[in-house]
């Protein structure tokens, strides 16, 4: 609200760039709201060629016509909104937000409820916009939009930054502990023989086994891998696939916040 404008802020000020006031560079801020802001009795011409001309500028209609191709609305630019689907509104709506080419787009959600096409199409071209000079804050609760998207993450809880970075820099903070699956082509006696010797090592925190699979829970500043495929050949075993895994967003960000429901009456 504060770098839109709509909210003044407790305290400090917005600036862009170290120099340039709020006031003198809103013109340069796209917004794509979570509620759909369009006129489902206005064309989708109608509707990004209003919300384009708010902003004020040169080449308006090639704005628009622009605006409509990159969301893939070309070709309907002359039907009503109110007869699209909820993915074509959905983009519709990107398309009002970004078609004054501004610098900074704040987008709350843009995906929600929508058809998988629908989705794929915003985030190739939420990638597009950022590849094209835009910086971009882009809020959701689709924790792998962000994994896939964003560069540097923040997690707000009840309104505070609980954290920020790379995800990278959160999950050093989380958790220092990675851990490797290894799935091999045999098992039986062997493979009880290999787990039983891994979680005999000091720096080994857990071992667990399902079948011809076993993971393997240690420091992530530990190497551990060629003990791992040491004892394999020891044992006679044959690996077929070895990886290391990571925690996801959702686990880092329930990690983080708790798992109780947030429910507010």
């Amino acid at each position: 609200g504060c770098i839109l404008g709509l909210v003044a802020p407790d305290t400090g000020s917005v600036v862009y760039e170290e120099k340039y006031p709020l006031k003198k560079w809103k013109q340069h801020i796209g917004f794509v709201p979570q509620e759909l802001a369009i006129y489902d009795e206005l064309t989708a011409e109608e509707n990004v060629t209003f919300f384009c001309s708010l902003y004020g500028g040169k080449n308006l209609n090639e704005k628009v016509k622009n605006a409509l191709d990159f969301v893939g609305l070309i070709d309907v630019k002359d039907k009503k909104a109110g007869t699209f689907s909820g993915g074509m509104k959905r983009r519709l709506n990107l398309a009002c937000g970004i078609a004054h080419e501004p610098d900074l787009i704040i987008m709350d959600e843009p995906t929600v409820g929508i058809d998988p096409q629908s989705r794929n199409r915003i985030i190739e071209n939420v990638k597009k916009l950022n590849e094209k000079g835009a910086t971009i804050i882009y809020t959701t609760h689709y924790m792998p939009e962000a994994e896939e998207l964003c560069d540097r993450l923040i997690v707000v809880d009840h309104g505070h930054v609980i954290a920020s970075g790379t995800k990278q820099d959160i999950i050093s903070k989380i958790s220092k502990n990675v851990i490797t699956i290894v799935t091999f082509q045999n098992g039986g006696d062997n493979l009880k023989t290999l787990c039983d010797e891994l979680k005999s090592c000091t720096d080994i925190i857990n071992v667990s086994a399902e079948k011809e699979t076993v993971s393997i829970k240690y420091p992530a500043d530990v190497a551990v891998i060629n003990d791992i495929i040491s004892l394999a050949v020891k044992n006679r075993l044959t690996i077929s696939n070895i990886e290391t895994v990571e925690p996801t967003l959702d686990d880092i960000f329930l990690s983080l916040t708790g798992k109780e429901l947030r429910d507010k009456v």
